[in-house]
């Protein structure tokens, strides 16, 4: 059954300097936004909708049976852009819940996403998002591979207490892999977008780092997989390979 006061909005554009265009992009037979909306969609957490500024991506959504509003072009980013198409939806203030999930997550398991719910349990948690353990050094030293470092405070879920891209912590001990799927209560997003940029999320590029600086609790829920986040050719190729039908 699904939750009438969560709504999960997908952010999307085609301006990716990487891989442009890559919402509309194919994998097996079906528009790369198209897989993300049906995972979302089997999630069952609540009402999904694509929020995007490009026609061809809202007419891709809706021919396929999804959702789709239309958004400014000119917001700086993803959470900008779901507090829009929020505000569009659902003009009453009916929704208690915003889960923001990334467009180019193509192979991201439903389960994941409705375990990114599970911190906002508890009422002093502001946002609620996920990470993986990384088991590689590759992973715990690549910069693109963003690590979140927490206190525990259950089985399973940790307290943020700051996200980098740096190998962190040091010495012995598990690291995290964050998954870029957030779950906000509202007022946490109204106010989240309307603090400035702050110094830390400008120089690590981390947005969520604004959230931390300006006192707001984030907690992470720990799952056992990262999705794969389409961001170059080759990602695509492997997100092709992935979700290829098993009769070819």
């Amino acid at each position: 059954m699904t939750e009438p006061r969560t709504l999960v909005l997908i952010p999307a554009r085609m301006a990716a300097t990487r891989l442009p265009g890559k919402p509309l992009l194919d994998i097996a037979g079906l528009p790369m936004i198209v897989h993300v909306l049906r995972r979302a969609e089997a999630a069952g957490i609540g009402r999904v909708a694509v929020a995007t500024d490009t026609p061809e991506i809202a007419a891709a959504v809706t021919t396929h049976g999804g959702e789709a509003v239309m958004t400014r072009a000119d917001h700086p980013s993803g959470s900008d852009r779901i507090f829009e198409a929020l505000g569009q939806l659902d003009p009453k203030g009916e929704v208690q819940i915003i889960v923001n999930l990334q467009g180019d997550f193509p192979t991201i398991q439903p389960d994941n996403i409705r375990s990114v719910l599970a911190p906002l349990n508890d009422p002093a948690v502001d946002i609620a998002t996920l990470a993986a353990r990384i088991h590689t050094e590759e992973e715990a030293t690549n910069p693109n591979v963003v690590k979140a470092v927490g206190s525990p405070v259950s089985a399973g879920r940790l307290r943020a207490l700051y996200f980098t891209r740096a190998t962190a912590p040091w010495g012995d001990g598990p690291r995290y892999h964050h998954i870029g799927l957030y779950a906000y209560r509202r007022a946490a997003l109204e106010r989240f977008v309307s603090l400035p940029p702050s110094p830390l999320e400008m120089q690590e590029k981390l947005e969520q780092l604004r959230a931390l600086e300006a006192g707001m609790r984030i907690d992470i829920g720990i799952v056992d997989t990262v999705p794969r986040g389409v961001d170059t050719p080759a990602d695509l190729e492997t997100a092709r390979l992935i979700l290829k039908p098993r009769s070819e």
